[in-house]
């Protein structure tokens, strides 16, 4: 019943049906986000890079968004319910069904672990195909409380799995535990998990028992060891936050690795998918939301938030700047301080160096648009679209009226209303044209002077 091939079918189970009552909110504990993704979905991406095939997740019944979550992300899943929170082999028992005459290897993952790597899932799956019936995934923890000890004989085989409140003081000194991950050839899951009682100290179901069923029928198992940090689990906010910390650490090693300079490290924060180009400057406090991609010799100056945008290359960005979804900056834009760009894309070498707002619009390659311009593209109802034409110039504190064009080459004068279409290579102006009442000033501060000179 031992031993799979290292490229068996893989199924990965993911336990998503704790209630998570410490996060003291109404989205369930699986659902919460480090580095922009949820928690779930971390889990569920390593597993598949670690060659699963097959997906499936254990909800509660009274959270049926996690299973939509799962399914959004990967359509093929199979969603299981736990219809009573009896303790983890109750909850792998749910899924059963998933892995009834299945014959490679079961992963049993937790949705609320996120910074598990797919190169340890790699390495449990390889001690299977290397002839073990249950591979457990260990740590070695600065702080064993509370965990589940790995019980070795003097051989140093796994024997058991003892639960913090069932250990005797000798098993509690040992800081060997257990991180709950745990890789099962199929048959073996299946002929030993109708077998497990819940005889201790809670009355739940452990899928740790499993380990002592094998041994006693000589069956093989192996110990792998991972990091602490990776196999974390997340109860709370104070959990998350540092869940957060490992992540982007990673990312931040990630793109210096990939060739960008980041001068200040810890302060800025990325998404799990941000692509980062090499030659990148950035500075700091940056923050990158998800669905970001940035070229090769971008500089991002400090203080600017991107999310849902495109940076192409040499372009400069910032500081202060905001780029908000939909966003293309095109071949060596300049995008300046307090430039918010939304659902627009700005061709090469255009300009917009401050203090202007861009939604729902085309920017023509080389055109500049000047301080204080907005595109006003929403009626109250609907967005509208602006086009600015290839070498146009925006005068300062310009409004651009949607729907509306600009013609490639044209002019339009500081402080205009357009509201309609601007021929190319022509000057727009929409505003009154400047009086000048001679003496007015003195004439107004004579009338409201006293007599002691003061006003």
């Amino acid at each position: 019943m031992s031993g799979t091939s290292a490229n068996a079918h893989l199924l990965a189970i993911v336990l998503a049906a704790g209630q998570g009552t410490r996060m003291k909110s109404t989205l369930p504990k699986v659902l919460h986000a480090i580095g922009g993704r949820p928690m779930l979905l971390h889990v569920l991406e390593s597993a598949r890079a670690a060659g699963a095939d097959r997906l499936a997740v254990v909800v509660s019944p009274a959270t049926p968004e996690t299973g939509a979550a799962a399914r959004k992300f990967a359509p093929e899943t199979g969603i299981f319910v736990q219809d009573r929170q009896l303790g983890t082999a109750h909850a792998v028992l749910a899924a059963a069904p998933a892995f009834s005459g299945f014959g490679g290897t079961v992963l049993i993952l937790y949705g609320d672990t996120p910074l598990i790597l797919p190169e340890t899932l790699i390495r449990l799956r390889k001690a299977l195909a290397d002839g073990a019936a249950i591979a457990v995934l260990g740590f070695h923890a600065a702080d064993p409380h509370g965990y589940g000890r790995l019980i070795l004989d003097a051989n140093g085989q796994l024997q058991a799995i003892r639960e913090d409140k069932d250990a005797t003081e000798d098993e509690r000194a040992i800081t060997l535990c257990n991180s709950g991950v745990m890789a099962f050839h199929a048959p073996v899951l299946a002929a030993l998990l109708p077998r497990i009682g819940n005889e201790n100290a809670k009355g739940e179901y452990y899928l740790t028992d499993a380990v002592a069923l094998a041994r006693a029928e000589g069956l093989p198992i192996a110990v792998v060891v991972a990091p602490e940090a990776e196999v974390q689990g997340v109860n709370d906010r104070a959990q998350l936050a540092a869940a957060e910390a490992v992540l982007q650490a990673r990312l931040r090693a990630r793109a210096m690795a990939g060739g960008a300079t980041l001068i200040a490290p810890e302060t800025v924060i990325f998404a799990f998918d941000t692509v980062i180009g090499q030659d990148c400057l950035i500075e700091p406090h940056v923050f990158f939301g998800p669905g970001v991609s940035v070229g090769n010799g971008v500089h991002i100056r400090a203080f600017c938030h991107i999310e849902g945008a495109r940076i192409e290359d040499g372009a400069s960005i910032g500081p202060f700047a905001r780029l908000r979804p939909g966003t293309h900056a095109g071949p060596d834009v300049r995008i300046g301080n307090f430039v918010e760009i939304k659902n627009a894309s700005i061709e090469a070498e255009a300009k917009i160096n401050h203090l202007t707002y861009v939604g729902d619009a085309r920017v023509g390659a080389k055109a500049n648009v000047g301080a204080g311009v907005i595109t006003c593209n929403y009626d109250g109802h609907n967005k509208h679209h602006t086009d600015i034409g290839a070498g146009a110039f925006i005068g300062s504190n310009s409004a651009l009226v949607a729907p509306v064009k600009i013609g490639d080459g044209a002019y339009v004068g500081s402080g205009s209303v357009i509201t309609g279409d601007v021929a190319p290579d022509a000057l727009a102006l929409a505003r009154a044209r400047q009086t000048e009442i001679p003496d007015w000033a003195a004439r107004m501060r004579a009338r409201y002077t006293k007599p002691d000179g003061k006003p």
